[in-house]
């Protein structure tokens, strides 16, 4: 049993010293917590790979690099290198790395190459060698993470964080994530993400000294054929000239997605989309993330509004009217972006929750006269970029959900979900979840709503982020367990875009009473 109040010793076996983006992040996380110690990085020489890839794959991830995977250079906040122990991976003779490995006294390894060390030193580590998929995945100058995925028109591209005790192999953890149009952007995206993923799970390790492991089901690391690889390029170029015309389309005013929504009677746990009524968009209000008040007898619609070709939109409101919508006016304008007007009530007071991750900070809005004027009161979070926050009551205890981006080349919201114990609107005191984040992963993570108690059963709505298409679908979580050292959920329903015609996404559900709205992505 390790000495808990003893550091981990963890190594990192790479393959050159001219670290990616995504290690340098990687080894900034570990000399900044005091739980773990860097104690060496190992430098394999190059050897003969497990696979090798073609020339013409060779020569399309060399012109993605230059031109589709350019990325801006981390600046380290704690790592040095010349502060740090960077030795040549011992070679030498038969057992030499197992010797050297005694000798660092590591607990684990962390392999950032695609050769792995042999079975008697991973056997001498307490904790193994920890692997990514997409490490298994590429050769010196080349990688090909999910060129195939992106060739199938797969809708996700799949994570899992392995481990290798000697000759055994079992899963720390997987995610899966939505699909880009690039491979090389799916890879460096995914790296970014591998990151977060790679510290929650040495927190835990460190936190328990337990490794959990499962089955290991090792993806497909060959290399795509040529016939795979010659499909991927013919979709890339379509997809490039696709984005040129939407550009062009947005310098002259137009182009904005175009959301619906559409209305019902019923909840989270009976609600019946194919026969809701729509409550149609036109060019100058587009309208979107749909919340419902009830108020004074009457059922009000909080929702994002902004027309065609506008860069930021706005909270508007009105009042449901059966299945019609009577507008009333705009709730809430800053000079940032606004949208999911999460409402909510506690005690006599009305709040309003926006998504205001322009302004870097979660801001709770108090209504002074409903429903048109709004005050700000409390922010928390001032520095972060957060999304889609909501606050719910459970066991007693406030909780806020919200999604936030730590990032340097992918801003993203749909990957990371967070939750803090909270002492309500307020937000004067916030306390992590041990598991932060506790969903990794576009097809379960961000938040699609409030969320609901019913008969003893919390639900979630979720977006499900897939086939390359932002809210592609919704999900329906249960959660099972909350609090601050565990957080457990289960998808019981998902809901995809074809429940009415011409639709390609539905990302945002709410209820209030016997009604219900969700909105629902146009074909463009």
């Amino acid at each position: 049993m390790r000495d808990l109040s003893r550091p981990l010793r963890i190594g990192i076996l790479a393959d050159a010293v001219d670290f990616e983006n995504w290690q340098l992040m990687v080894f900034d996380r570990i000399i900044a917590d005091r739980r773990y110690a860097l104690t060496a990085i190992l430098i394999d020489r190059p050897r003969g790979f497990r696979t090798a890839p073609s020339a013409l794959l060779k020569l399309a991830y060399g012109f993605e690099e230059k031109t589709l995977g350019r990325q801006a250079p981390y600046s380290p906040c704690n790592f040095e290198a010349r502060k740090q122990r960077i030795v040549p991976l011992a070679q030498s003779t038969p057992g030499a790395v197992q010797a050297q490995i005694a000798e660092l006294g590591l607990d684990l390894v962390i392999r950032m190459s695609p050769n792995g060390m042999p079975d008697d030193a991973v056997g001498h580590l307490r904790y193994g060698e920890w692997a990514f998929s997409f490490s298994d995945q590429k050769a010196r100058g080349c990688e090909w993470f999910s060129y195939r995925e992106v060739a199938r028109n797969a809708p996700c591209v799949d994570l899992s964080l392995y481990v290798r005790s000697g000759s055994s192999v079992g899963d720390i953890a997987a995610s899966s994530f939505n699909i880009k149009f690039s491979a090389l952007r799916n890879i460096n995206f995914v790296k970014e993400r591998a990151a977060t993923l790679l510290m929650r799970e040495l927190s835990r390790l460190a936190d328990s000294a337990e490794l959990p492991s499962t089955s290991h089901s090792p993806p497909d690391a060959a290399p795509p054929t040529t016939g795979e690889l010659a499909k991927y390029v013919a979709g890339l170029t379509k997809q490039l000239a696709g984005r040129a015309f939407k550009a062009l389309k947005k310098k002259t005013g137009s182009g904005s997605a175009v959301w619906t929504l559409y209305t019902g009677s019923g909840g989270i746990d009976n609600f019946e989309p194919c026969g809701s009524v729509e409550i149609p968009p036109t060019r100058d209000n587009i309208r979107a993330d749909p919340f419902l008040l009830e108020h004074e007898g009457a059922c009000y619609l909080f929702y994002e509004a902004y027309a065609d070709g506008d860069r930021k939109a706005h909270i508007a409101v009105g009042r449901l009217d059966g299945d019609r919508l009577q507008p009333i006016g705009i709730a809430l304008d800053c000079h940032y972006h606004l949208s999911y007007p999460f409402v909510f009530r506690d005690g006599e007071d009305i709040f309003m929750m926006p998504e205001t991750h322009q302004s870097k900070r979660i801001e709770i809005w108090r209504c002074v006269e409903f429903p048109l004027k709004w005050e700000l009161h409390s922010t928390a979070l001032n520095g972060m970029s957060a999304a889609d926050s909501v606050l719910t009551r459970h066991a007693d205890r406030w909780w806020l959900f919200t999604n936030l981006s730590e990032y340097h080349a992918f801003e993203d919201h749909c990957s990371e979900l967070h939750i803090f114990e909270v002492d309500g609107p307020a937000l004067s005191r916030i306390t992590p979840h041990r598991r932060n984040p506790v969903v990794i992963g576009s097809t379960f993570a961000r938040n699609a709503g409030r969320i609901f108690a019913r008969d003893d059963r919390v639900f979630r709505p979720s977006q499900r982020n897939a086939h390359g298409i932002y809210g592609y679908g919704l999900n329906i979580m249960e959660i099972e367990q909350l609090d601050l050292d565990t957080y457990r959920e289960k998808c019981v329903r998902t809901i995809e875009p074809d429940f009415k015609p011409g639709l390609v996404g539905c990302h945002h559900f709410d209820s209030a009473g016997d009604r219900y709205v969700l909105d629902a992505r146009l074909m463009s």
